[in-house]
């Protein structure tokens, strides 16, 4: 009798020359289908725009909220942006998407920014970050196909996404990750 084990010696040899090869690469060797300086946005105060006057900095693109836990994160992103402006664009996305913690109008929203935190780092509409009506350029953090790697979806607000120079997707951190992490300052060296 023939045990399962000898079966498997036996066969998988054969098994391995004829299935199909699979090839997994890193993130950074994938070919990405859009790039992500041509999606259309909207700034806060109502301006079409995109990301293509950021091309060669890092982006460290963060959903904001006004009513949030980690509201306080808005001192830190600007602190951030400060510290490491010409190398690193912080871009603040308001979403509404968890809690309802962003209740406002882009002008309240952009008033809450500059009068409790003194933002001056670029905010965009008031937009959706999940869910049907995901503004494109969270579909394109979010969809692997087009950004190489990368699926997971925020989970709450102040969620970042880390972007290289040449716009593809380095990382990203959860709302609990301070902006002053490792994680992220490591990728600023």
């Amino acid at each position: 009798m023939i045990s399962s084990l000898s079966l498997k010696r036996l066969y998988y040899p054969l098994l391995m020359k004829f299935l199909p090869k699979t090839k997994v690469s890193s993130p950074q060797h994938y070919q990405m289908t859009k790039s992500i300086y041509d999606i259309p946005l909207m700034d806060i105060d109502g301006n079409k725009t995109t990301l293509a006057p950021f091309k060669g900095k890092k982006l460290l693109i963060v959903n904001v909220a006004s009513e949030c836990g980690y509201t306080h994160q808005y001192a830190q992103l600007q602190e951030l942006y400060d510290a490491y402006q010409g190398k690193l664009v912080v871009l603040g996305f308001p979403s509404n998407n968890f809690g309802a913690q962003e209740p406002g109008s882009n002008s309240t929203i952009k008033f809450f920014c500059t009068e409790n935190y003194n933002v001056t780092f670029p905010l965009f509409e008031k937009t959706d970050v999940v869910g049907n009506n995901t503004n494109p350029l969270y579909q394109w953090l979010t969809n692997k196909e087009l950004n190489g790697w990368n699926e997971k979806k925020p989970k709450w607000n102040f969620y970042k996404y880390l972007i290289s120079e040449n716009g593809e997707l380095l990382n990203f951190f959860s709302e609990t990750v301070s902006p002053f992490d490792e994680g992220i300052l490591d990728n600023l060296k």
